[in-house]
């Protein structure tokens, strides 16, 4: 199969004229968990990849915010994503370097500014604690550690969801909450649970958790009424187990 060249496109190319560009610059960076950084390893160096793990843009933009000059000030005044319009990734030292051309900084003398824009790689919300670490990571300026991004007013969350929630980044969950309210006035207890279901795997709710909680007699009244007829006890209560089969039953869904 051959391709055809134009005459404009055969001049183009015998004075050497770009084709292609890219403006801006588009700087790739990482994302990941503590100690979830992608290693490569044999055989031969297992043990010294896993005491060395590799250095990434995320925690090398960590690296940065801990240092005590000029360069390591300013970048506390940075978000993840402003990095690269200050400072160059050397992919030989895996380092941030200051930038040496572009628009010089007012105030910071050897610092320049150029239109590179950083991207953070996407994420998707099932990897739940990953997708809230890259939505902190996007709103906090100069964070110096993990722990920092889930540290707020003081406080050391378990989880970077509960550090969103605590700086209001998230929406709350009162509308899945009023729908399985309205549902559990008039639904059988499989209707909920296929509700709940869809709410769990296209509406990504903040606390799945506490909706469970509220609502599982609901969702759970069938498995109920079914033990109370094979026992004959009418005063029979809801188990755990009776919860848990419900739980599996959402899961097959």
């Amino acid at each position: 199969m051959g391709r055809y060249i134009s005459s404009n496109e055969a001049i183009w190319h015998i004075f050497s004229f770009p084709i292609h560009e890219r403006d801006p610059p588009v700087q790739h960076l990482a994302v990941h968990l503590e100690n979830g950084q992608r290693v490569y390893f044999s055989e031969k160096n297992i043990v010294q990849k896993a005491l060395q793990p590799p250095k990434t843009t995320l925690t090398e933009f960590f690296t940065l915010c801990q240092k005590s000059d000029v360069f390591g000030q300013f970048a506390k005044t940075l978000l993840y994503t402003e990095v690269p319009y200050y400072f160059t990734w050397n992919n030989v030292s895996k380092k941030w370097e200051p930038r040496k051309k572009g628009t010089p900084h007012p105030s910071i003398p050897g610092l320049f500014k150029a239109k590179t824009l950083g991207r953070l790689y996407t994420v998707h919300p099932k990897q739940r604690e990953c997708f809230f670490l890259r939505l902190l990571l996007v709103n906090v300026p100069g964070p110096t550690s993990f722990e920092f991004l889930r540290t707020v007013n003081g406080r050391v969350f378990n989880t970077y969801q509960d550090a969103c929630c605590e700086l209001k980044l998230l929406e709350a969950d009162n509308h899945w909450d009023l729908t399985l309210a309205d549902a559990a006035l008039t639904s059988t207890p499989n209707s909920m649970r296929q509700l709940f279901a869809i709410i769990l795997t296209t509406c990504y709710p903040t606390h799945s958790l506490t909706l469970w909680e509220k609502y599982k007699n609901y969702m759970t009244e069938d498995i109920l009424y079914r033990a109370k007829q094979t026992n004959q006890c009418p005063n029979l209560d809801f188990t755990p187990e009776m919860y848990n089969e419900a739980l599996v039953l959402i899961e097959d869904l």
